[in-house]
């Protein structure tokens, strides 16, 4: 069964990373042309037929087509991940089902999933002659798993998936906007991402924050974004504030760790997270939670898609207060962690090498 979560959790993180770029790609050129459109006063470009408005209006418009393929991709590539080229039609289609017939990120997952077993079934299964090899990948192959994808979210999971994803997006919009509620969803997102920084509970709270863009709902993308860019900004502060607690090698991660934390990837707090995760993971949770909190408390509203990093704030209203939940989250670890544990011993607390990896694996992906 372990094994078995690992293959699925490779394969989700496979689509997710094809995925990243899209939703980058997307959210920022809708960004940048309301932005502009923001300095001058002007939140809508809908009413323009002609001139500059008109024109940035049109570039918005591409954005959100790039945020809209955020289904196919992520369906598209978990079913590449399992059942590779022959999966990647069903995978598509299954995505881009999920979006028009409002399944959510959910359906993208269970067709993606679905395409991939099924184009490696039929692939290992299947056995025809040496003639005929060369239609399987081109044709029976995406007939079957196409096929598979229809039935099952078409029909049978179409009313559930449509339901559960309906419900969900109700909710957590309901909460974005109500202050306690938000605020309990900023200390549940900001703790997840500082979890395993990159891995699958991290990447599932950043995912939940992102496909939500999909939906016009942007505030869960926000809360996450100071969580990826306070925790790596939070071990650069470290270092800074107690060179003598840091070998020579983590100060050098601790000076790439401002970069980190300015464009926003939590993966930069992973080689000092290793050295005692057991006391460093609950630092790096209350940090993100506060951070993530503190910026809800203090009125950020995002009302455009957000970008993450450091300069996040240019995208959020009351970006103050985006800056000081930061703030907030990397002085929590600069303080903390350099008090919990020594790193001058850069061997990993509990790692002996004789012992065997599978026994006291904490994975990072």
């Amino acid at each position: 069964m372990k094994k078995l979560f690992a293959e699925w959790k490779g394969f989700l993180m496979s689509g997710i990373s094809y995925m990243l770029p899209v939703v980058i790609g997307g959210s920022l050129v809708v960004a940048v042309p309301k932005l502009i459109g923001l300095c001058f006063g002007i939140t809508s470009f809908d009413a323009y037929k002609s001139g500059i408005w008109f024109y940035l209006g049109q570039i918005e418009s591409v954005g959100w087509i790039g945020v809209g393929l955020v289904n196919l991709v992520l369906a598209g590539y978990i079913a590449y991940a399992i059942g590779d080229k022959p999966a990647l039609a069903a995978g598509f289609i299954g995505g881009s089902l999920a979006t028009t017939a409002n399944m959510g990120f959910l359906g993208a997952l269970v067709a993606g999933f679905a395409s991939g077993y099924t184009a490696r079934w039929c692939q290992r299964k299947l056995k025809v002659g040496e003639k005929f090899e060369s239609i399987m990948p081109l044709v029976v192959v995406p007939l079957l798993s196409t096929m598979v994808v229809a039935i099952l979210m078409g029909i049978i999971l179409k009313e559930p998936l449509t339901w559960v994803n309906t419900s969900l997006v109700a909710w957590i919009k309901e909460m974005s906007v109500s202050g306690v509620s938000a605020a309990t969803l900023a200390l549940i997102m900001g703790a997840m991402i500082g979890t395993d920084l990159g891995g699958p509970i991290n990447k599932a709270a950043w995912m939940a924050g992102n496909v939500l863009l999909a939906e016009k709902i942007y505030t869960p993308a926000m809360i996450v974004n100071v969580a990826i860019a306070g925790i790596p900004l939070g071990y650069a502060v470290a270092t800074t504030l107690f060179k003598q607690r840091f070998s020579t090698e983590l100060l050098d991660a601790g000076r790439s760790d401002w970069f980190m934390g300015f464009i926003g990837i939590t993966e930069g707090a992973i080689p000092f997270t290793l050295i005692n995760p057991l006391k460093l993971i609950p630092i790096n949770m209350l940090a993100g939670a506060a951070g993530s909190v503190t910026t809800i408390l203090l009125g950020a509203q995002a009302k455009i898609p957000p970008v993450g990093g450091m300069y996040g704030f240019v995208t959020i209203h009351n970006g103050w207060a985006y800056l000081v939940g930061l703030l907030v989250c990397a002085l929590i670890i600069g303080i903390l962690a350099p008090l919990a544990v020594n790193f001058n011993d850069s061997t990993p607390a509990g790692k002996d090498s004789e012992e065997d990896e599978d026994d006291i694996e904490i994975s990072f992906e």
